[in-house]
């Protein structure tokens, strides 16, 4: 008799339901909150250039006049090459952003036509041609409808951007001259934190 009842706090504990025992509801953790896009700056604008942004919006924004070397051609990787050899060969200091003119493809998305890489300033170099592959051109000022993104450079977020810029130019009944996409951050940015913006230049 002794023994049987030593016996019946183990058999109570064996037999105690399931839902007295933790869950896993009580290790649950909050997820932190995704952080801002932050601009990560790598190398200088051009003089008076406006900093890309704000992030996930289309705004209006002006541009002074620049200088810039633009490729004759649409090869994406060939096109950075030829630019840098340019640059590099003219004593021209590196700049940020990229400028890519964009073009319309008959499946409705959009492809680079040509690559610029834009100089510190109008005062720095000169126009014409260098060799059959790279023109420098003196750019207007303008205005444009801008989009700023962080992230990759694929096709669904360029379409996204240009929805959003489209929707502000029927509701705002502007006309454009051209569309054009800035990437502002070199492969060595993870591209979660690479910086993007598509703009319609406005006629």
């Amino acid at each position: 008799m002794k023994k049987f009842l030593m016996r019946i706090p183990l058999l109570a504990t064996a037999i105690l339901p399931v839902t007295a025992q933790p869950t896993a509801k009580h290790f649950e953790t909050r997820a932190e909150p995704a952080s801002a896009p932050v601009y990560l700056s790598e190398s200088a604008l051009p003089e008076g250039w406006p900093v890309p942004g704000p992030f996930d919006q289309v705004t209006r924004k002006k541009y002074p006049a620049y200088r810039a070397a633009f490729t004759v051609g649409s090869s994406s990787n060939g096109g950075f090459w030829t630019l840098f050899k340019h640059i590099k060969r003219n004593g021209i200091p590196m700049t940020s952003p990229v400028e890519m003119t964009m073009k319309d493809e008959s499946g409705g998305g959009m492809k680079m036509e040509r690559m610029g890489f834009l100089y510190q300033s109008p005062e720095v170099g000169k126009p014409g041609a260098d060799g059959e592959t790279v023109n420098v051109r003196d750019v207007p000022a303008l205005s444009v409808l801008s989009y700023t993104w962080q992230g990759p450079r694929g096709d669904a977020e360029v379409a996204k951007a240009r929805a959003a810029i489209d929707a502000v130019l029927a509701e705002k009944k502007l006309q454009v001259a051209g569309y054009r996409l800035f990437g502002y951050n070199s492969p060595s940015v993870p591209r979660k934190k690479q910086t993007y913006e598509l703009q319609a230049v406005l006629k």
